[in-house]
């Protein structure tokens, strides 16, 4: 498994995490939460999605 596959596998799993957090805040009412959650969803979750929409899934290597 190439390094930038088990990066994107990793990323994947915190944006995941970040939308699961979201939810959890958005429910609690807390707007902190909200705000630092869905960043680091939106953050790792487009680099997961370019990287597969580049590379396609695995990745390719060059």
């Amino acid at each position: 498994m190439s390094h930038l596959n088990l990066l994107m596998v990793i990323f994947a799993l915190v944006s995941i995490l970040g939308l699961v957090g979201t939810i959890q805040a958005i429910r609690q009412k807390a707007i902190l939460g909200v705000l630092f959650n869905f960043a680091a969803f939106a953050v790792f979750g487009w680099f997961v999605f370019m990287t597969i929409k580049d590379q396609g899934f695995p990745p390719s290597l060059h």
